[in-house]
């Protein structure tokens, strides 16, 4: 019976999410599991450009794991058509600016997921698996989900996210610097989460966004930002199109940018440092862990924050 009367609660919830009609599960990362899980696979070929998350299903589940290589065009630089055929092949939509390249491999591959985890609005070709992660793009504190026509039997228990909702709402009260201990917190609470449905917040926060406006801000930025530094970018990116964005991946020779950007209260996440203890030294995988900076292109900056980024990268180089 639903409760009625007494205090009253946040006003989320207005809208639909986005990926609605996907499974919804608690973390990006056991939105994989639930993948490799439901279609009863026994090994995956992943990226070594990949976060460390990455792995944590694949490991829960018992499966074997190979790594391959990308290129400059951020590329696998293996034959896909040579995955066995109980075995699942991962590629990751890189910063959510590679769809072309998930188009290609989906004509080689039968058995491809897309790790979408930067590209939450990416739609994968038609009978393709792929999973999200909300917080990626959004500011909630967990969640994601599952594209997949495999399901699993048994039903899953929901989530609880309130306890992981702490930096959300310090950085409104004292800004980023303050809240950035609780956001380490709450990242480390997602490590080992056990397999769940998407907590009832969380849906409730991912039904109260305005998807439209935020996929335009990011395309603007992007852009902006690309017909600035683009010639200066040691990545050849494919074209945009109509995908949305999650950084600018902005691959460097200079070693002290990110720390200069820093200095001026410009964050920047590393993509992705657990690569440096798997990856041969003087790979492209090396390469791009150590100098490639994912430049924000989020929702929340204008064109002015866009502009003062240009001219902090051109005077840290």
């Amino acid at each position: 019976m639903r409760s009625l009367g007494g205090y009253l609660e946040l006003e989320l919830g207005r809208g639909e999410a986005y990926h609605a009609s996907l499974v919804g599960l608690n973390t990006g990362r056991n939105a994989l599991e639930y993948i490799l899980r439901a279609n009863g696979y026994k090994k995956v070929y992943l990226p070594g450009y990949t976060c460390v998350a990455v792995l944590e299903p694949i490991l829960r589940a018992g499966l074997d794991h190979a790594f391959y290589s990308i290129d400059q065009d951020l590329r696998p630089q293996v034959d896909v058509r040579t995955v066995e055929e109980d075995a699942a092949f991962l590629y990751t939509n890189y910063f959510g600016v590679c769809d072309a390249h998930v188009a290609g491999l989906a004509k080689q591959c039968g058995r491809l997921i897309v790790d979408n985890a930067q590209a939450f609005y990416a739609k994968p070709p038609e009978g393709v698996d792929a999973f999200y992660s909300a917080r990626k793009f959004f500011g909630v504190p967990d969640g994601g989900y599952a594209s997949t026509r495999a399901r699993l039997d048994a039903p899953l228990e929901d989530d609880i996210s309130y306890t992981r909702c702490t930096h959300l709402l310090q950085r409104h009260d004292l800004g980023p610097e303050k809240g950035y201990a609780a956001y380490q917190e709450a990242e480390v609470a997602l490590d080992g989460l056990p397999m769940r449905s998407m907590s009832r917040l969380t849906q409730a926060l991912m039904s109260s966004i305005d998807y439209a406006g935020v996929a335009d801000r990011r395309r603007i930025n992007y852009a902006l930002l690309h017909a600035a530094l683009g010639g200066s970018n040691r990545l050849r990116l494919p074209a945009l199109g109509d995908a949305v964005p999650m950084a600018y991946p902005f691959w460097t020779s200079e070693p002290g940018l990110r720390q200069h950007l820093v200095e001026a209260r410009i964050y920047t996440a590393q993509y992705w440092p657990n690569v440096s203890e798997t990856a041969p030294v003087g790979s492209i995988d090396m390469d791009l862990a150590t100098n490639l900076i994912a430049l924000p292109v989020d929702q929340r900056l204008t064109k002015e924050d866009v502009q003062r980024i240009v001219e902090l990268v051109d005077t840290g180089r």
